[in-house]
């Protein structure tokens, strides 16, 4: 009784603690960094909504129109991240680490801390340039506000990260993505009364908003459609005899989801077209065309914008999901266990058959994960719909909060299964 009741109380701790953690985020968004001009900033942001400025704010939690100390938000994490996955499948140096277990996974994720450092000086660095060639906005330019930004900035970003891994350890889900989450589920009643703000002035018409709204519940069906539906595998287990008793004899399934990779390629497609925003969207008020030109390309509802998020989804749906799922593995250890899958020879065929039947599942949850974040995005880019009310956002927040309750779940169930076999055995 009194280990379950430990066990009840772990959960609640964790549920308490994450919440905590989230609350202190959320409330580093609000925290400026030093040396800005609110109401400059506020100009500056308002003639900047669309393109990967805007996309940008969302992933941050609305901390970049505020130019808050988390104004990066998680991104450079994620870059840095994309990076070092990246260079596992091409650097001999990387596969080595990769195949040394636990050791070469920390030492994975430090090398990835670094790379966060390093992409957040860049991007903060070319950040408070871009800030001071807005007008007006830097009230003391020069050196010492660059500096004092840069420190800001990277300080904000490897702090978000920690916040992060103490989540992913100390708390419940996945703590990178339920950062990203908080920030648009915290930016969402903003969006919605400036959405019924637009309707009530006639920017937009009323039809429209029904639309919208009617769209999103569609998107969240489809969304929760996608993410449960799954292919099972029959598996059969040979009947063994040892003495006067005959074990196995039984079927099971080997389930496959058609989106295994869930909601990473999204993120990390967003991330690689958020690089270019130091270059770009803050570079717009220098005199270089080059620039200029750039940020024209990346606004919401252009074709290159289009088919470079469409590309990074598809790539990074595959790539992702032949990280997390090894046709061979999973194979060899049907074979080890004595599991077959009825008329394939086990081994190398019953490999080559999983990996068949995932990678038609993989392009179909890639498709789906490119309609669902590019259909809403044609409504934005001609309509003054806010980003948070946009296919990524809404499939980020469904499918974290999916994953999250799921943890909870089988949390609970755990502690009830244990409950059962304690009750069992001592006859309680």
């Amino acid at each position: 009784m009194s280990n379950s009741l430990n066990k009840s109380n772990d959960l609640k701790s964790r549920i308490i603690f994450t919440i905590l953690v989230l609350s202190i985020y959320r409330m580093g968004t609000y925290i400026p960094i030093p040396g800005i001009d609110p109401l400059a900033l506020q100009e500056l942001m308002s003639s900047n909504q669309k393109g990967l400025l805007g996309m940008f704010n969302v992933f941050a939690g609305g901390a970049i129109s505020r130019m808050a100390i988390f104004a990066l938000g998680i991104m450079p994490y994620i870059s840095s991240s994309i990076i070092v996955q990246l260079l596992t499948g091409v650097s001999e140096y990387f596969k080595n680490l990769k195949s040394q277990g636990e050791t070469g996974r920390a030492k994975i994720t430090q090398i990835t801390r670094y790379g966060t450092v390093f992409l957040a000086t860049i991007q903060g660095y070319g950040l408070s340039v871009g800030l001071e060639s807005a007008s007006n906005v830097v009230i003391d330019p020069g050196m010492f506000f660059r500096i004092t930004t840069v420190i800001t900035i990277v300080a904000g970003t490897v702090f978000l990260m920690w916040l992060g891994e103490q989540i992913t350890y100390r708390g419940i889900g996945n703590g990178i993505s339920l950062i990203i989450f908080s920030g648009i589920v915290a930016e969402i009643p903003r969006a919605l009364a400036t959405t019924f703000e637009l309707g009530r002035t006639g920017a937009i018409s009323s039809v429209l908003i029904i639309g919208i709204f009617l769209l999103l519940l569609i998107t969240i069906m489809f969304i929760v459609f996608m993410e449960r539906a799954m292919r099972k595998i029959l598996i059969n287990y040979p009947k063994r005899q040892m003495g006067s008793k005959v074990y196995g004899g039984e079927s099971s399934h080997l389930p496959l989801k058609i989106n295994t990779a869930g909601v990473i390629p999204a993120i990390f497609a967003s991330a690689l077209l958020l690089l270019p925003i130091t270059f770009s969207n803050f570079a717009t008020s220098t005199e270089s065309d080059f620039f200029v030109n750039l940020s024209s390309y990346f606004s919401q509802g252009k074709p290159l914008y289009m088919i470079l998020y469409a590309f990074g989804i598809i790539f990074f749906t595959f790539f992702y999901t032949s990280i997390v799922f090894n046709p061979k593995e999973t194979a060899e250890n049907l074979r080890k266990h004595g599991g077959y899958v009825p008329g394939i020879r086990p081994g190398d065929r019953t490999a080559d058959y999983i990996d068949n039947i995932l990678t038609k599942l993989t392009t179909i949850g890639a498709l789906y994960l490119t309609l669902v974040c590019l259909m809403p995005e044609f409504l934005i880019s001609k309509y003054p719909i806010p980003f948070y009310l946009g296919g990524t956002s809404v499939l980020i927040v469904v499918v974290v909060a999916m994953d999250t309750v799921t943890q909870v779940q089988t949390r609970l169930m755990s502690q009830q299964y244990e409950a059962l076999i304690k009750k069992a055995k001592f006859g309680k």
